[in-house]
């Protein structure tokens, strides 16, 4: 897809498990900003590959809310469901790298690392096995636009990670890299329940030879004992008939202080006086206001 006059490419990419929630929109709102401030494009991709989880109506509502937002996207939405060859092919290459695994989640009992038990017994893929990808001994480094610098040794971390699922669907890691790099995406602006994930990703870039993405991981947002607010907790969608005080409220958080005014005027604010490096290096903000 062609860039900006920047050549920043950002892009928003929900899961379409139910209707966007206030700290989705607060993503996709500092997303936007990031995009628009360096004079890039901004797209929008629809992570419908976990089909147990999809909502035939959420992105619909996914879709109106961002619209009643003015957070409008670039070209037309991408599905990844529409991907599995892309993501076929990528698996192919990477191949030399991967082995069968037919240990399932009750055998490893809940083990955080993968213990190797699968790695060199030669089993055929197939029906019953996921694919992990092999592990190095090296570190994945990379400096985090909001968190700062970031090091992990897979190997001690998680091991050996799957790249395609056993139920023959392919792993979150390995469709998002491969379709970051269809999408020439160059910025990725997401929260921090995704940052252990990321070395994961990049790993696959490297073994990929893709481009690296530039990340920057956003607190995200808990309710009352500490609970990431989402989808699957039941969170509700901000009613968008009072998007210019939902916008506000996520600007607030986000560290910015913008003047009364209607959405697009506040919009065209943030634009001008966006800053990443004023949005909190924190996991998590641990207040909000609420605007279901």
């Amino acid at each position: 897809m062609p860039t900006g006059a920047s050549g920043y490419v950002g892009r928003f990419a929900p899961t379409p498990s139910g209707p966007l929630h206030f700290g989705s929109l607060l993503t996709a709102l500092a997303s936007w900003l990031d995009a628009r401030a360096a004079g890039g494009r901004w797209l929008l991709r629809i992570d419908d590959i976990d089909t147990p989880r999809v909502d035939p109506e959420a992105e619909e509502a996914i879709v109106r809310s961002l619209d009643a937002h003015h957070l409008h996207w670039d070209g037309a939405i991408v599905r990844q469901s529409d991907h599995e060859e892309r993501y076929r092919a990528a698996l192919a290459r990477l191949q030399p790298l991967c082995f069968a695994c037919r240990c399932s989640r009750r055998v490893l009992g809940g083990a955080r690392i993968y213990p190797g038990t699968c790695r060199h017994l030669g089993l055929a893929m197939g029906e019953s096995t996921s694919i992990r990808i092999r592990v190095n001994d090296g570190r994945i480094e990379f400096d985090d636009r909001v968190q700062g610098h970031h090091a992990e040794q897979l190997a001690v971390e998680s091991g050996d990670f799957v790249v395609w699922r056993r139920d023959d669907m392919v792993a979150y890691p390995l469709a998002v890299i491969v379709d970051d790099e269809a999408m020439g995406i160059t910025h990725i602006l997401r929260g921090t329940d995704l940052l252990p994930n990321t070395p994961r990703q990049l790993y696959i870039a490297d073994a990929l030879g893709v481009r690296r993405p530039s990340y920057a991981h956003l607190p995200v947002i808990v309710e009352a004992g500490g609970i990431k607010l989402s989808k699957h907790t039941g969170a509700t969608a901000p009613d968008n008939r009072f998007a210019r005080h939902n916008l506000t409220s996520a600007l607030n958080l986000l560290g910015f202080e913008p003047p009364p005014g209607d959405v697009p005027e506040l919009l065209a604010w943030a634009i001008a006086n966006w800053n990443i490096y004023k949005v909190p290096a924190t996991n998590a903000f641990a207040s909000f206001i609420a605007l279901s």
